[in-house]
């Protein structure tokens, strides 16, 4: 079916019952008014994916409303009913954006009317709240309407099992497969009181209580540690304070014009703390003030950012900088520490966090791109204890009470870290500069190319098929020895010339890597229209005096590689 017979389809099918009047109506005056965004809304079904959903909000197949989003809950509410003899629960949590309480309410009463127990928030919550939910309170599964930290137009639907973890193989494939198989007309609409509950301040106590107890890990004057939060009108507005001056540190500021929450995000451009832009008030208060650390979470409160005071000036850290200082800081504080003990990461994240593990002798266990692999890692490997894991894109976690990334417990951590520096008149720059002189410099750069609708797509499309057919034969003048495919599953070693399989489930990401350690990854992103590529490179740094110098090398060389690989 092509598309013009695809968006024809659609419309007769959006047009009549069993949509609502309203809904008929929107895609008539959408079909009439605005032709260009009736074709994106209508040329596909928005795709259930491996994690869930996420999209722009408005009417329409390949859009977020109640009629995708209900497709979804009875797909699962069915899979739920099908493997149990029992009555099973559920948990779901949303944050700020617009229409994430009407969308969660919609989606509580399609499970309470099959016949599934509910327990719903009373208001917005993080997304880490909703994973440590789920295994609280012995649910099956648990939903979170959020999109992170995407643009104020989007919204997304987040699934997690009963381990806490987002939905992995076999569940998510199955679940797609029930989702696939509803009509919309088979969606059970009607509410059942009985079966939802209300939930809220009892949960929210056990999580301020075991975030501290989890994160509390330092030895310092907590209470001379100068912080500055942003909430950036997101779901930690609450919580997190809690769990800082919980923890000792009294000394909070709070960024005012971004902590209430706010589905426009009103004062930035993107709630995203990857941005730099996102961080401006924060650093801009912490300068009028002289504190010592600004923490920026996004708006469910998964990802945080850290800029941190260094001769005078404030430094934003990225994901790879704050996973390297937050996993050195947790593993020198832990005792007997061997085998039984492990951390996880990414297959586009530093490679220098596994010289951590080799040091102090834990195991390291690498996944693919996001976070549910790393809390995979727990469940597949119950015989060792996990300790933490990151990856690039701003997400860590600290212990196994979350099965997810988690800001606020990491929040704290990086808190406790810089209090301890604090005492020692040292910078968290120079706690990273002394992992650098341990460790080898590594040094990341990401970056991220937007390609919009379907266009957008086939760009995306091309540009990795032409990756895997057009040969490098060196980065920036070195060797490339290996190119690994996890597409195919295959690792293509270069300089052997031998092809050997790759031990992780399919995803579309290419890795070149050279002799001299250099890696160059490729991957279009699972939740936004983009398509991201991460530069890695390294080198010896022998002394804090030769920072700068080193530093200025490994940046040069990251913009040849720009040069040589188009981006």
């Amino acid at each position: 079916m092509n598309k013009e017979e695809l968006l024809k389809k659609n419309y007769e099918i959006w047009t009549s019952k069993p949509f609502d009047n309203e809904t008929i109506e929107k895609v008539k005056r959408l079909k009439n008014n605005n032709p260009l965004e009736f074709e994106e809304s209508f040329y596909k079904n928005l795709s259930f994916g491996t994690g869930g959903m996420r999209g722009i909000v408005g009417v329409g197949p390949n859009r977020v409303n109640n009629y995708t989003f209900g497709k979804n809950t009875q797909g699962i509410a069915n899979y739920i009913n099908r493997i149990s003899t029992k009555q099973e629960s559920v948990v779901i949590a949303y944050d700020c954006r617009n229409q994430s309480q009407e969308l969660a309410n919609q989606v509580a009463e399609i499970f309470s009317s099959n016949n599934i127990k509910v327990y719903l928030f009373d208001s917005i919550r993080p997304t880490p709240e909703l994973s440590y939910s789920v295994i609280k309170l012995k649910c099956i599964c648990g939903i979170v309407l959020t999109a992170s930290h995407n643009p104020p137009e989007y919204n997304g639907y987040k699934v997690y099992w009963k381990d806490g973890g987002q939905i992995v193989p076999p569940v998510d494939k199955n679940l797609i497969k029930e989702i696939e198989l509803v009509k919309f007309n088979e969606i059970n609409f009607k509410k059942n009181d009985s079966n939802i509950e209300l939930i809220g301040e009892k949960i929210d106590s056990d999580f301020v209580k075991d975030s501290i107890f989890n994160g509390k890990i330092g030895s310092s004057n907590r209470k001379n540690y100068k912080v500055v939060f942003t909430a950036l009108h997101g779901t930690s507005y609450r919580l997190l304070p809690e769990v800082l001056t919980g923890a000792g540190f009294q000394d909070f500021n709070i960024v005012k014009e971004q902590h209430n929450p706010d589905g426009n995000f009103s004062t930035v451009q993107s709630p995203n703390p990857e941005e730099p832009e996102a961080l401006s008030l924060g650093i801009k208060l912490a300068n009028k003030i002289s504190a010592d650390i600004v923490i920026g979470t996004d708006p469910d409160a998964d990802r945080v950012g850290l800029a941190v005071k260094h001769n005078n000036n404030f430094q934003i850290l990225n994901g790879n900088q704050m996973m390297i200082i937050l996993t050195e800081f947790i593993l020198s504080k832990k005792e007997n520490l061997d085998k039984s003990f492990f951390i996880g990461s990414t297959v586009v994240s530093t490679s220098m966090i596994k010289h951590l593990a080799n040091f102090y002798n834990v195991d390291f266990k690498i996944g693919l791109t996001g976070f549910k692999w790393i809390g995979k890692m727990i469940n597949d490997f119950k015989n060792q204890k996990f300790v933490a894991g990151g990856e690039e894109s701003f997400g860590y976690m600290v212990g196994d009470f979350v099965r997810d990334k988690d800001a606020i417990t990491s929040s704290l951590v990086a808190c406790e870290l810089g209090s301890e520096c604090k005492s020692k008149n040292i910078s968290l720059v120079d706690y990273l500069i002394q992992c650098y002189i341990k460790y080898g410099f590594y040094k990341e750069k990401l970056i991220s190319i937007k390609k919009e609708g379907a266009e957008g797509l086939e760009q995306i499309n091309y540009i990795m098929n032409k990756l895997r057919s057009t040969k490098k034969d060196f980065i920036d003048g070195s060797k490339t020895v290996t190119v690994k495919d996890f597409d195919c599953s295959k690792t293509y070693d270069i300089k052997n010339n031998k092809v050997s399989s790759l031990d992780f489930p399919k995803s579309n990401v290419l890795i070149f890597e050279s002799e001299d350690g250099s890696t160059v990854a490729a991957r279009p992103s699972g939740t936004e229209p983009k398509i991201k590529f991460y530069i890695s490179v390294n080198c010896k740094l022998e002394n804090k005096e030769d920072f700068d110098k080193k530093n200025y090398i490994l940046e040069d060389k990251i913009n040849r590689i720009v040069k040589e690989f188009e981006f």
